[in-house]
């Protein structure tokens, strides 16, 4: 995922930062100035919640988990969910299901079926499955319906069939560190990054030479884990990853990301794939579906003009787009001179 935002460098463009955990998984807020950095938390505190709140499959009292229950007869929902809910059904249509948010009953098939912070964790660095074991299977296969779930905008209704479960994660979290960095941006009258979980999206003016952000399998790393640092100037970069929320259940291992035409955990595809795109929901669209995509991932993201990072398990890598090759070069002022992702040039499939 993406990693560390540029901790060493922290205060050369009179930056200030904050970090704590929300969702589930860790958020790091970073402001072009220091002074606005109170009221940018506030307001990215506010917009979290709120989207907990709507869209959590772990709350028992989230309106996602009411909508879940009520499959079978319309439900009346909030603007919040509403957009997380249409944004989530685009994602499905513009990958042609490999992003599928009726992949619920699938994830909790596979063991997903509380917070990840309660998962009993599988070994990381081996691929899905266990080194030498056999692929992670579940017990039944439940097939995604992402063109059966019915959504009246004007009456805001969200219709489920019977028996489906949506699942917000591939595309929610992207979308909260949008709407987040944006609410920071505007409370604190600057350039504003915020990174959740590794997804990262900007808003306003960055400070000169962009945004450094380290791109790496687990956005927990520190500055010194192996990955590639990349200047953000605008838009928003998401990594998705088969290496890092994994657990063990049923004696293998599994990790998060569905194939939607078995109902199982994907196997013999990428380690990680970050992709850099206009904001950062568009972003992690096209990084779940290159994991789907596995081999066939690469030309489907130079055909979208997507810059793209594929990390192999052997350790290889794949560039698409124009991901830059190597790291930026940064004068004494901390400038990058040399080829960044510069995602305000592109958007995902749309």
């Amino acid at each position: 995922m993406a990693g560390p935002i540029d901790a060493a460098g922290q205060g050369r463009s009179g930056s200030a930062s904050a970090s704590w955990q929300a969702l589930g998984t860790g958020v790091v807020l970073r402001v072009a100035d220091p002074d606005a950095l109170d009221a940018a938390r506030t307001a990215v505190e506010g917009e979290l919640d709120a989207i907990d709140r709507a869209c959590s499959r772990f709350r028992r009292d989230s309106e996602l988990t009411a909508l879940n229950a009520s499959a079978g007869r319309g439900m009346p929902v909030g603007a919040l969910l509403l957009e997380a809910v249409e944004l989530a059904l685009r994602a499905a249509e513009l990958t042609d299901g490999d992003v599928d948010p009726t992949i619920g009953r699938a994830l909790e098939l596979a063991g997903y079926d509380r917070d990840w912070t309660l998962l009993a964790c599988a070994r990381e660095g081996e691929p899905p499955g266990g080194a030498g074991g056999p692929p992670p299977a579940v017990v039944a296969r439940v097939r995604g319906g992402w063109s059966t779930v019915r959504v009246d905008h004007e009456s805001a209704v969200v219709t489920l069939p019977a028996g489906v479960k949506l699942d917000l994660g591939a595309t929610a979290k992207a979308w909260a560190a949008d709407r987040c960095a944006a609410a920071a941006a505007t409370a604190g009258v600057c350039g504003a990054l915020v990174g959740i979980g590794g997804d990262i999206s900007t808003a306003g003016n960055a400070p000169a030479g962009g945004w450094r952000i380290r791109v790496t399998d687990d956005h927990r790393s520190d500055p010194s884990a192996p990955g590639q640092t990349v200047a953000v100037r605008s838009g928003g970069l998401a990594t998705s990853s088969t290496a890092v929320r994994r657990w063990s259940h049923g004696g293998r291992t599994m990790h998060h990301i569905i194939d939607p035409s078995t109902g199982e955990p994907v196997l013999r595809t990428w380690r990680t794939v970050s992709v850099a795109a206009a904001d950062c929901a568009d972003a992690n669209i096209a990084a779940t579906a290159a994991l789907v995509r596995a081999d066939a991932a690469p030309a489907w993201l130079q055909s979208i003009g997507l810059p793209a990072r594929l990390t192999a398990w052997d350790g290889r890598v794949r560039l698409t787009g124009e991901w830059p090759a190597r790291e930026p070069l940064h004068s004494g002022g901390g400038e990058a001179r040399g080829a960044a992702a510069r995602p305000e040039s592109h958007r995902s499939a749309a």
